[in-house]
């Protein structure tokens, strides 16, 4: 079943930004700039880190958090990443359920719930592209207002925060959040929070760069 562009405008957004993050949080040339900041220093360190990657995988944990849960949720699982499009989450806890995105298309197969569905997910890619890939620190401030700084709730991380400036953006996401390792320059953790107050953080542990993924790890059985 293919799911509309609109419905997964915003919470199917949510596994292609995560991934794309993940491998390195300096997905994005450095322009020289007057003055320079942390954020811009961040991004210039980090070249290298990003140019190194073709494929990723990792655990991570997922904490849900919504003022329709009387707890946050948390779940458990892997991610799986291999450049330029192409992205795995299968999760183990609470319950099984495996994310694939294969170039535009998200599949969701969730066995316990009886769900199995398709979603376009162009409309997605493509705002991802315009607004984060190969884009300066300059760039992104005309989209987002950015701070960053040491994180002491997290030892040896920076914290980064992007908030849009833009109401087409607001309109899905109002804050994102990174936590990036400050020796590997890879994304220890990341945090969104949407339009209706809802949080999602994903926390990453056991990151591998250039591990040998086989390709039908991005395909799940019965689809192509």
């Amino acid at each position: 079943m293919m799911l509309p562009q609109r419905r997964a405008r915003t919470r199917l957004g949510w596994p292609v930004l995560a991934a794309l993050l993940a491998g390195a949080f300096a997905h994005v040339d450095v322009a020289t700039q007057a003055p320079r900041d942390l954020f811009d220093e961040i991004y210039e360190r980090g070249k290298v880190v990003d140019a190194s990657w073709k494929t990723l995988t990792a655990s991570f944990v997922e904490t849900s958090t919504s003022s329709l849960l009387a707890t946050p949720l948390i779940a458990k699982g892997t991610l799986a990443v291999a450049r330029p499009d192409r992205v795995r989450m299968d999760y183990v806890e609470p319950d099984s359920r495996t994310v694939v995105i294969n170039g535009n298309v998200l599949t969701l197969t969730w066995s316990a719930r009886g769900i199995s569905t398709e979603s376009d997910i162009s409309a997605t890619q493509r705002r991802i592209q315009r607004y984060f890939v190969s884009k300066t620190p300059q760039e992104l401030r005309r989209h987002f207002a950015i701070s960053a700084r040491v994180a002491p709730e997290r030892p040896d991380t920076w914290y980064v925060v992007l908030v849009p400036t833009e109401k087409r953006i607001q309109e899905g996401v109002t804050a994102i959040e990174l936590w990036v390792d400050r020796r590997s320059l890879l994304l220890a953790a990341m945090a969104m929070t949407f339009k209706n107050g809802d949080r999602k953080l994903l926390e990453f542990s056991d990151l591998r760069i250039n591990p040998q993924l086989a390709p039908t790890i991005f395909s799940l059985p019965g689809r192509t």
